[in-house]
């Protein structure tokens, strides 16, 4: 396993240099594709270094053991009469009490499977419950959201707080909002995608509750980095995904409070979905069913569940730690370069998860990250990061850079992104790049890639959104 070799040049002067090896230095768990390599621009490969993890996390390498364990008894759920039938039937039911047991879930709370984090909350905007035909009152959502928990609500009657410099301030606004009255459900993310920073979900559930309100919490970045127990903290309901949580296939998952769920409109018209369908009318079911038709995601449900059971055997402490080691590390180091800003949505924020937001003074954010993955095999995320709105209000309206990290993730990884950012203030860039179908790009790129893998590398389908 490669190493890092401290010294008073690579390690920030207030971080004991001795204390972070010992805390980060290492995965705290192992993940598949741990040691990829990556080729580089210039000749030769290197350790992948991904500081992409709040996109899509690595599996954990328990979960791709039990993935090929459980994959010779893939077939069709609750409609089979044979052995592997059984089994598969079996194993997604059983999804559902480990994930339940996994966010500290009350006894009656559904369980829903669904395609991710946006797919859960779009199947929660269609259980809002109506008085008389007409919606019994109004979503609450903050300007910093992630677009998967802010779209949704925008065709429902909705408000939308805009937060202040402080944590303190943006809940004085929360509170004065929902005095108003008429608010049904606050909507707010558990820790925010852009910049890591954890919002008080129990605090934030208290306000809800004191004005009549029930909140649902988009865990997506949050579950992978810290136990959310929503029984304790009154929280009324939870969505993440399994892409973030280690776990492949990207299945999500809403859990929380049955009735609005089995009330709403069933999110999935199909089969599995009713107690009786006739050829000009249905009955719906209750329960998970009424919102899961058609073949469910069998292994994506499993591999959630079980990775769930990895993360809940880890040491808090530890877990912690490692986090909190590299990633005050990449902090002070960013900091320490000149032109090199590091972005926070409020002055008071306390904890965060392994989230680093940043930008380099005179080179766009997509021209980083390309160089990073080119010159130096550093994987990270530039943009707006699907939270238009909040970039704009903290003055980043083209987008800036996201490394973000986890159980899987060294100390090595950070030293090698800061080395990047510290070698093009220095040198600048090592090689010519071009912008193809909204990417930056290498310029004559002659990297060899999987003969399975289509020779076009972060340019095929580029998001819309990146050339706007």
């Amino acid at each position: 396993m490669s190493t890092v070799t401290f010294n008073a040049n690579t390690i920030p002067s207030i971080v004991d240099a001795a204390a972070l090896e010992a805390a980060a230095a290492r995965p705290l768990a192992a993940v598949t594709g741990a040691e990829l390599q990556a080729p580089l621009i210039q000749g030769g490969h290197v350790r992948y270094a991904n500081l992409d993890y709040g996109a899509s996390a690595p599996a954990l390498t328990i979960v791709s053991a039990y993935l090929n364990e459980v994959l010779p008894y893939y077939a069709s759920v609750h409609r089979g009469a044979g052995f592997a039938s059984q089994i598969s039937t079996s194993v997604y039911e059983n999804s559902r009490n480990i994930v339940r047991e996994f966010v500290g879930g009350r006894a009656d709370d559904s369980v829903i499977f669904t395609r991710n984090t946006t797919d859960s909350l779009n199947l929660l905007a269609g259980c809002l419950p109506h008085v008389d035909g007409q919606f019994a009152g109004e979503v609450l959502y903050l300007d910093i959201e992630h677009h998967a928990n802010l779209l949704p609500w925008q065709g429902v009657p909705h408000r939308s707080v805009v937060a202040a410099p402080t944590l303190t301030g943006t809940l004085d606004k929360i509170e004065a909002e929902l005095a108003l009255g008429g608010v049904s459900l606050l909507a707010v993310t558990g820790a925010s995608n852009v910049t890591g920073e954890i919002l008080p979900i129990a605090r934030l559930a208290s306000l809800a509750h004191q004005y009549g309100a029930r909140i649902v919490v988009d865990a997506a970045q949050l579950a992978p980095h810290r136990r959310v127990t929503i029984a304790e903290a009154d929280v009324d309901y939870i969505v993440f995904s399994g892409h973030k949580l280690y776990a492949p296939f990207g299945a999500g998952v809403v859990v929380g409070r049955p009735d609005w769920l089995d009330a709403g409109i069933p999110h999935l018209a199909g089969g599995g979905a009713v107690r009786e369908a006739r050829l000009d009318s249905v009955s719906w079911a209750t329960g998970p069913a009424r919102h899961e038709g058609g073949s469910p995601n069998v292994l994506g449900a499993a591999t959630l569940a079980r990775a769930t059971q990895v993360l809940a055997d880890l040491d808090q402490d530890a877990w912690h730690a490692h986090e909190a080691g590299i990633r005050s590390y990449l902090v002070e180091g960013l900091e320490a370069i000149d032109g090199v800003t590091v972005h926070r949505i409020f002055s008071d924020s306390e904890d965060t998860i392994g989230v680093v937001n940043f930008s380099v003074e005179g080179f766009d954010a997509g021209l980083v990250a390309a160089y990073l993955a080119a010159e130096h095999g550093v994987g990270l995320r530039d943009g707006r990061f699907c939270a238009h709105p909040l970039l704009k209000r903290l003055g980043l309206p083209s987008g800036s850079l996201r490394a973000s990290f986890g159980v899987g993730s060294r100390l090595e990884d950070a030293a090698r992104l800061l080395t990047g950012i510290e070698e093009l203030k220095r040198n600048g860039l090592g090689w010519d790049y071009v912008v193809d179908e909204g990417r930056w790009v290498p310029a004559n790129d002659h990297r060899s890639y999987p003969e399975w893998a289509p020779n076009t590398p972060g340019t095929a389908g580029a998001a819309p959104c990146t050339v706007d």
